[in-house]
């Protein structure tokens, strides 16, 4: 399952960022790819989401997308970290989960980032400190 979640990922390597879109080499965000591999895995996505804005809730506090991944995904423990497993990130201590990639490796992960499109990176040590929950997806039927 992780080999098919990381070669899902790595196809969309490339497609520039878009907020809220969720389309193969027409844009996406960070959201958009999670979408997007879980339509290719499953078929329809679980929920229909709402509108949101790049802020994720920060003001209101409310952890959506943390709570999302909950109700969708399987829970890990970080020191078990494999490729294809689902990464949140918080990007201040007390702030929101508000981004997410997929580990491509034990050290690299594949993200949509403002500015940059979905790309490949190194999970250094300052993304590994903003890690606020693992997830794997769920076993295949």
């Amino acid at each position: 399952m992780n080999d098919l979640v990381v070669s899902a990922a790595r196809v969309w390597i490339g497609t520039p960022y878009r907020h809220q879109a969720s389309t193969l080499g027409a844009g996406c965000d960070c959201l958009g790819l999670l979408r997007g591999i879980w339509r290719e895995l499953y078929g329809a996505e679980p929920e229909v989401l709402p509108a949101y804005t790049p802020d994720w809730d920060e003001v209101a506090q409310a952890d959506v997308l943390m709570a999302a991944a909950r109700r969708h995904l399987e829970p890990q423990e970080v020191s078990e970290l494999e490729p294809g497993d689902v990464l949140l990130f918080r990007m201040r201590p007390d702030a929101v989960a508000k981004h997410l990639g997929i580990a491509s490796g034990a050290t690299s992960f594949i993200h949509a980032y403002s500015g940059h499109g979905v790309i490949e990176n190194t999970l250094s040590a300052p993304w590994r400190r903003r890690i606020a929950g693992v997830y794997s997806f769920p076993t295949l039927n």
